[in-house]
């Protein structure tokens, strides 16, 4: 007698629910809608006749049960994740489908110059992308929607393989002629108050640039934030303050018909760029392989 099983789509569902403890972020992360993200769940409760989260209007809570069974269910989703990988492989390194998440302070200045290049040497290659935060691509890579991601580091980041490619040093941003600072003489201690301009909450470049470039009073970083990197340069050309870009960011369409000029950091003010993917994948080997392609296509 046949045995109703879970399909993976549900497994999937289940693992970004106890990533993110909330089902409106899970759902937003699978990429469906609420009531149908909560459906799945429901259906999947009801096939295993066991509860896996009690539920609250704040929080998700996972139950016992839950937390042996998603422990379960990655493996699931990763033996069959194995068999896809496993059959790509007999077509060639790098070939068919390949989803692949970049942060936005990362997308627009290296896939222009990546893409093309991989596009030459794996000729075969089908790659998918997607722009989003570096929590919001990890959550959707241990759900499975995502091969592998690119990202900047430090970031704690579970359960994945990292293939650090090159650093990327911070820059001081200004616009030319402000009195705002003196780019050439200064120090990040004697900042003015509400002087620095950072992304929002949720990007990694604004902790990156508090880090890198020892931003240790916090009355210099001003308590308007941009949501994008096009909005922070705006901001910095209208001479409201001052930031740190990423070196590269230099030359980009982004700074194109601005007067935002860039002054070099100390080697000690970087971030490190890396690809990550699930641990065990059995398209490690490849995937390094295309880190390799990335670092030489950077210029690094």
């Amino acid at each position: 007698m046949e045995k109703n099983l879970p399909t993976i789509r549900q497994l999937q569902y289940y693992i970004a629910l106890v990533e993110h403890g909330h089902f409106g972020k899970a759902a937003a992360a699978c990429f469906v809608s609420p009531s149908a993200f909560s459906a799945a769940i429901q259906d999947l409760e009801r096939l295993l006749g066991v509860q896996l989260v009690d539920r609250t209007n704040r929080q998700v809570t996972v139950t016992a049960a839950g937390q042996e069974l998603v422990s379960q269910a990655r493996l699931c989703v990763r033996d069959v994740e194995g068999l896809v990988d496993l059959a790509r492989r007999q077509r060639g390194p790098l070939s068919g489908p390949l989803r692949l998440g970049v942060i936005p302070t990362i997308a627009p200045f290296l896939l222009p110059r990546m893409v093309p290049t991989a596009g030459k040497a794996f000729p075969e290659l089908k790659l998918y992308l997607r722009e989003d935060t570096t929590r919001a691509l990890h959550a959707q890579l241990m759900a499975g929607d995502l091969d592998l991601i690119l990202i900047a580091l430090p970031f704690e980041l579970r359960n994945v393989e990292v293939k650090r490619l090159f650093r990327d040093p911070f820059h001081l941003a200004c616009r030319a002629g402000t009195r705002l600072i003196d780019p050439r003489n200064y120090r990040f201690n004697r900042l003015n108050a509400d002087s620095v301009l950072l992304l929002e909450e949720g990007h990694c470049l604004r902790d990156h640039a508090i880090s890198a470039c020892k931003l240790r009073n916090v009355d210099t970083i001003s308590r308007f934030s941009a949501t994008g990197l096009l909005t922070l340069v705006e901001m910095v050309d209208a001479d409201l303050g001052i930031t740190f870009l990423p070196a590269m960011a230099e030359g980009s369409a982004l700074l194109r018909n601005t007067r935002v000029k860039t002054y070099p950091l100390s080697e000690r003010s970087f971030r490190e760029i890396a690809l990550a993917w699930r641990k065990g994948s059995a398209r490690a080997a490849e995937f390094g392989r295309l880190g390799d392609l990335i670092r030489e296509s950077s210029g690094a």
